[in-house]
């Protein structure tokens, strides 16, 4: 069974990272969605929430799970039986940092692999950091994040967009 780990804070999972989920899927047996925690970074979302948000995401792909992970990720994806990391590039400038991941994970353990996977043209500019900010602003993020994403989003700010400067 070829298996991979799709590794990411999806804080937001966002219609760029599912879009390379179902790519992944064509491709394997069987992907899990792994969503760090992360300490060195504040999401918006809770590990819980970013999970259940995944999983919701993602429950219509019959070979695609979704779980957490903390610590190495080499140690992950050997503990899942995977063979494969999946990591997304939306542009060139995300490159460079992720060939650096991809030789220091070979670096930790040789048998994993890692493959770039590029979302479709129409979500290469998108990143959750960018849904958020426009989220924040009240602007719709419905063509960014699925329907229950947009409705976390919104949850969530809710009471930081109602705020005024005085």
């Amino acid at each position: 069974m070829r298996a991979a780990i799709y590794p990411g804070s999806f804080d937001p999972v966002t219609n760029g990272h599912l879009d390379v989920v179902q790519r992944a899927a064509k491709l394997f047996d069987r992907v899990v969605v792994a969503v760090a925690k992360n300490d060195s970074k504040q999401p918006l979302f809770t590990l819980e929430e970013r999970l259940a948000l995944v999983r919701e995401a993602t429950a219509h792909l019959p070979n695609v799970q979704a779980g957490t992970f903390d610590g190495l990720l080499v140690e992950y994806v050997a503990a899942q039986n995977a063979q494969v990391i999946v990591r997304g590039l939306r542009a060139v400038s995300d490159f460079e940092f992720e060939f650096q991941l991809a030789l220091m994970n070979r670096k930790l353990d040789e048998n994993i692999e890692t493959i770039f996977m590029m979302p479709k043209d129409t979500y290469t500019f998108l990143s959750s950091r960018m849904v958020k900010e426009i989220a924040r602003l009240g602007g719709d993020v419905g063509a960014f994040v699925p329907a229950h994403v947009q409705t976390a989003l919104i949850r969530k700010l809710k009471p930081r967009r109602n705020r005024t400067s005085g």
